[in-house]
């Protein structure tokens, strides 16, 4: 019995001390940063829900400079699509403190999206997608873990180079049209998020362009086996 505690502990320290080598957490938080962040990220997620619903059901009127904007920009897509949520979780899960609080805030962001995107599209639009909404809540089910994850990518070494790889592999396959002999990009705005996300993910440069290199070959290699995950959209 005895032993087995020892090699438990033993084990643990192990593990707990390959993760610190990828990238140590950050434990300086105080109580008013453990509550208001989480509840920021609930909020943020409440807010971006409603917004990407709104401007699901905006009629464009190009004589107005703002609506006119809003369609030179393209929000409507962009928010419909998967990338500007992939790189807002990216974005949430590097600078939380720690891997634990990164899947936490990602979880509450997610959870308010989609439940403020359900309930507007029940309240507002008078019907229930509830069968479609299943998987954007399955996604935040998964969610924590994935962010957990996707901390370690903003760290060191192997391990942290194959997370951002995965990352920018989804990134370009849901930016970019990808095919056997063509690379196109989908908009401007794509673009930047793409770019946005090899930012927050920056931690050297040879990272990032090893990161870039291994992105660009898995890719095209998905691409020729399976559709791009950029046909999911909200």
């Amino acid at each position: 019995m005895i032993l087995t505690k020892i090699l438990d502990i033993q084990i643990g320290v192990a593990v707990k001390d390959f993760f610190n080598k990828i990238r140590t957490p950050d434990t300086d938080i105080n109580r008013k940063q453990k509550i208001m962040l989480p509840f920021f990220m609930l909020l943020l997620g409440i807010a971006l829900g409603i917004f990407s619903k709104w401007l699901d059901n905006l009629s464009i009127d190009d004589t107005i400079w703002w609506q006119h904007l809003l369609g030179v920009l393209d929000l409507g897509n962009v928010f419909s699509g998967f990338g500007i949520w992939i790189c807002l979780a990216v974005a949430i899960s590097v600078f939380s403190k720690t891997p634990l609080r990164a899947g936490l805030h990602v979880f509450l962001f997610f959870l308010g999206m989609c439940v403020s995107y359900h309930l507007y599209t029940i309240l507002f639009c008078g019907f229930n997608p509830m069968a479609y909404m299943m998987i954007w809540y399955g996604i935040t089910l998964l969610s924590p873990i994935l962010a957990f994850i996707c901390w370690y990518g903003k760290g060191k070494g192997a391990v942290s180079l194959v997370i951002d790889i995965g990352i920018l592999t989804v990134m370009l396959l849901v930016s970019f049209a990808i095919g056997i002999w063509y690379f196109d990009v989908r908009s401007v705005i794509d673009t930047l998020l793409f770019i946005c996300t090899v930012v927050i993910l920056y931690t050297n440069p040879r990272q990032s362009v090893y990161s870039l290199i291994g992105a660009v070959c898995f890719a095209y290699m998905i691409r020729l086996i399976c559709v791009s995950p950029s046909t999911i959209t909200f």
